[in-house]
């Protein structure tokens, strides 16, 4: 088997920042191809090794555009095999003035357009691929959110929402992907570290059992182990990293 066939691949949606960025450092450190999904074009600057051959650009907010990525995709896996696919793409848009966007305040628009990034692609992209996971007998993880189970004061409803679909479509997809060979489980981060913190999330950290916030290699290092033979026999579950936040 040559070094190239042997190589395990990640496909990872949302990877320029935070969590996404912390998740590219730790497969790429392991020997990992990585292959990033962004809605924005290949950086010229981009310190990956790989660069432009392992970018795909994508409007995950568009079914079409995102069904057009998954034959890209296809043709970027040489050996038909996809190791791990990690859907960690989020948004969740603000008010005016930064404010969070409740049930009453959220634009029929928003909620469609966060419902396409967080969730739907999801469900495009696995099943897009499922071929390739079954060939390599991958694992999938969904990147859901505390918010997903509790109000939050800064994560909009749409967010939310969309967030807590995702946790429940992880337990449909473990039970209908794994007589496949398919593992499917979610993580569900707290307040983690990252430049886009919502002011006053610092404030958060002094109700958090460990009085802190967390970093995005600490997520990293969750999705590393369940994309991996460590976790063989785990799926259908959802891993909350968050500090003890939900106690």
């Amino acid at each position: 088997m040559s070094e190239s066939s042997a190589r395990k691949t990640l496909l990872l949606t949302g990877a320029s920042r935070g969590i996404g960025h912390a998740t590219v450092k730790r497969f790429s450190s392991a020997g990992w191809r990585v292959i990033a999904c962004s809605r924005h074009p290949f950086p010229e600057d981009c310190p990956w090794e790989a660069g432009e051959q392992d970018h795909v650009q994508v409007d995950l907010s568009s079914p079409d555009d995102t069904m057009r990525a998954v034959e890209e995709i296809r043709r970027r896996l040489p050996h038909g095999k996809l190791d791990a696919l990690v859907n960690n793409a989020g948004i969740s848009p603000k008010g005016p003035n930064g404010e969070r966007l409740n049930t009453l305040t959220t634009s029929l628009r928003d909620w469609g357009r966060v419902f396409h990034v967080n969730f739907f692609s999801s469900v495009v992209l696995a099943r897009g691929l499922f071929v390739e996971l079954q060939a390599a007998q991958g694992a999938i993880v969904n990147v859901t959110s505390i918010a997903g189970a509790r109000v939050h004061p800064f994560a909009g409803a749409a967010y939310a929402t969309s967030k807590a679909a995702l946790a429940a479509l992880t337990r449909e997809m473990a039970a209908d992907f794994g007589p496949h060979g398919i593992r499917v489980n979610a993580i569900a981060p707290g307040e983690i570290e990252t430049a886009i913190l919502s002011p006053g999330t610092e404030k958060l950290a002094e109700s958090i059992p460990l009085r802190r916030l967390g970093k995005p290699e600490e997520v990293a290092r969750t999705i590393y182990y369940l994309c991996t033979a460590e976790s063989s026999y785990v799926t259908g579950v959802e891993i909350e990293i968050n500090g003890g936040q939900h106690v």
